[in-house]
């Protein structure tokens, strides 16, 4: 038994959590809810804590002469690993939980039960500033759960505190079906949430040398995998408002919470200065002014521009800016030549945050923008925005979900334009842009569009699942008449690296009967999983 957390306990905790984590990988991948092969988290937790354990393994000696105890240099050293090498939403949140853990204990002379309840209190609130929108039932609610009833143990008794944060965080995990519906429909537990439980078990086990993990907890009615809606602008918000801000910090955390919930597609990019910087501030609502009187209860907006989408005309494909650069994540072959061919940096997908900083700093440029191209990277994405702030350079996050989203933003630059202004137009040209995604179902599953077998063709729009066929080229044709239906003037298509030969060249046979008037772009992408990218504009 261990009376109190050393650094030798910090570096054994950060060894045995990645060796569980390896362990219970695939378990926590399975969780997915998506029938596609794209359930990662588990993946995602292992990279992240391995180049936490990395950054432990070669600077856990280099601790300064002055500042924190060993522990929480090693702490520190393990939070700032898991940031670079933080991958996904889970990754991310991860690292700052590791963060909240470092922050409190970093100068506790020694780490007994009431520093780790002030500890897992201090890493709970990290994680939920971490999230712009937080969402009860996931890795959120069960390490809240943990520090909660760590504090309400009230004890010095370190494993006895340990003990009691980790059978609240495995309660906690159980009851995630009760709070999100998708995990209910879905008959599973939190796939983040999990992973966090194994690590506190992994704490455990550190602490007291048994061996105390338990099974994944069951919900109480078990169903066949579902499907659900990922984060994602929508088209029921029928106006663009954008404007400059200037605000204190504070009053923009305000702001975006009156802002989320009017709308969606909320870009709120400040210049880090304190305690009052310049912000811009990019949103969709129908409330043009709500939005508006958002801004005036944060500060002093000008430089006020609304647009309504279906006034908007196609934007031109203007040159790229040599005084600023791109950096855009791309998966397959053909999709990397043609953000290349934009004069983009390409990453390749799923990177960590390390590698897309790497990436920013590596082009040279003082302004940057990056099109993440997938909902599960957009959090990474943030986290080396603010690492490359450090370094002096500035950087903006366009939230894409999909390349044909990036290559309508890229299409829209203008080195004319202000810095800011040009991201504001970019994200504007993604959000207008609709996407979807035609795939084989990797497994039985009921979706929002009815039950899917394995081998099924599933046509995902914005991420949800709209049409099931049994033949691919068919369904692709299908999707696309859905999503004219709605309008639009011009369709890309990008071929998978698993398409069948013909296979855009038929889509575009069809529009062309279908939709006349309808231009149509078509491209070798080369993604994995999916034969066919959509996008719509």
């Amino acid at each position: 038994m261990l009376d109190t957390l050393d650094a030798a306990a910090v570096r054994r905790w950060c060894a045995g959590g990645l060796a569980a984590l390896k362990r219970h990988q695939g378990e926590i991948d399975r969780l997915n809810v998506y029938p596609v092969p794209d359930g990662d988290t588990g993946t995602n937790l292992v990279l992240t804590l391995t180049s936490a354990q990395q950054a432990l393994a070669m600077d856990l000696d280099t601790l300064p002469d002055s500042g924190p105890t060993a522990h929480g240099h090693a702490l520190r050293l393990m939070a700032q690993g898991a940031l670079l090498g933080a991958r996904g939403n889970s990754g991310v949140i991860l690292s700052q939980i590791l963060r909240g853990f470092a922050d409190e204990l970093a100068v506790a002379p020694t780490v007994r039960g009431r520093e780790l309840a002030a500890a897992l209190r201090s890493a709970a609130a990290a994680a939920y500033t971490a999230v712009a929108q937080p969402v009860e039932g996931t890795l959120l609610t069960v390490v809240a759960a943990a520090a909660a009833a760590a504090d309400r143990a009230d004890s010095d008794d370190l494993p006895a505190v340990a003990r009691v944060a980790a059978r609240a965080a495995a309660e906690a995990l159980a009851r995630t079906p009760e709070q999100l519906p998708a995990l209910a429909r879905a008959g599973v537990v939190d796939a983040g949430g999990r992973g966090l439980c194994v690590l506190l078990d992994a704490l455990v086990e550190v602490l007291t040398g048994e061996d105390t993990a338990g099974p994944a907890p069951t919900p109480r009615s078990a169903r066949p995998a579902a499907t659900v809606a990922r984060e994602t602008g929508s088209d029921e918000y029928a106006y663009e408002v954008q404007f400059l801000l200037d605000a204190g910090a504070e009053a923009v955390a305000g702001m975006r919470r009156a802002l989320a919930a009017l709308g969606d597609s909320l870009v709120v990019v400040g210049d880090g200065r304190e305690p009052e910087g310049t912000w811009n501030v990019h949103v969709h609502v129908n409330d043009v002014g709500a939005a508006v009187e958002a801004g005036v209860a944060a500060g002093r907006p000008y430089r006020i521009s609304v647009t309504r989408f279906a006034d908007q005309p196609e934007p031109p494909r203007g040159p790229v800016s040599d005084g600023r650069a791109a950096v855009v994540v791309a998966t397959g072959g053909g999709i990397a030549e043609l953000f290349a061919a934009e004069g983009a940096t390409v990453v390749p997908g799923n990177p960590s945050t390390g590698e897309l900083l790497d990436a920013i700093r590596g082009t040279g440029a003082a302004r940057v923008v990056i099109l993440p191209n997938d909902p599960n990277t957009q959090a990474v994405a943030s986290a080396a925005a603010r690492e490359a702030h450090r370094h002096g350079i500035k950087v903006s996050v366009v939230p894409t979900r999909s390349p044909v989203q990036a290559l309508a933003a890229l299409a829209v630059r203008d080195a004319d334009r202000r810095f800011e202004d040009d991201v504001i137009a970019m994200a504007e040209a993604a959000g207008a842009c609709r996407y979807a995604e035609v795939c084989h179902a990797s497994r039985e599953a009921l979706t929002v569009a009815g039950p899917c077998r394995p081998g099924d063709v599933l046509a995902l729009v914005e991420g949800e699942v709209h049409l099931i066929g049994t033949d691919l080229t068919d369904t692709c044709a299908a999707v696309v008449d859905r999503m004219l239906g709605g309008g639009g003037e011009m369709v890309t298509l990008l071929a998978g690296a698993d398409a069948p030969a013909g296979l855009t060249d038929a889509v575009r046979a069809h529009v062309a009967s279908r939709w006349p008037f309808v231009e149509v772009h078509t491209y070798p992408g080369g993604q994995p999983f999916y034969p066919l990218l959509v996008g719509i504009e």
